[in-house]
């Protein structure tokens, strides 16, 4: 059997628990290898990155855990950078939004650079412009 990695959205308040949400009504059954940590504006980098690495911790199982951050260059995207300093089976891509969301826990099962890989596309994939005639 193949161990799922662990998904860790790290997002500013409210963000992460709203995707989770629009996500459990789409698929209505979620992996219990998600898990988030949301940080409030007044957030301490220093608490954060700890409180993130103890949610990461509890999420590899061996293969690994993704971390997907909202908005990159805020906080949340820097503490995900900084994990992956001292984690050798972690990813983080920035600019989570709901197709990436839900592409990422289509394929969970999927090994950790290949799930990376499945983010950036359903991230790209699910945004479209609406180009109107001339």
């Amino acid at each position: 059997m193949t161990m799922a990695s662990g998904i860790l959205l790290v997002t500013h308040a409210g963000v992460a628990t709203a995707l989770i949400a629009a996500a459990r009504h789409v698929l209505v059954r979620l992996p219990d290898t998600l898990d988030s940590v949301e940080l409030p504006a007044d957030a301490d980098p220093e608490q954060s990155l700890r409180e993130a690495t103890r949610h990461a911790a509890s999420l590899d199982h061996g293969a690994g855990v993704l971390v997907l951050s909202d908005l990159y260059g805020a906080t949340p995207c820097n503490i995900a950078q900084r994990l992956s300093e001292h984690r050798a089976r972690l990813r983080w891509v920035a600019g989570l939004n709901l197709p990436m969301l839900l592409r990422v826990l289509n394929y969970a099962g999927r090994p950790l650079d290949e799930l990376t890989e499945i983010a950036v596309s359903g991230g790209h994939t699910g945004i479209r412009i609406d180009h109107p005639p001339c």
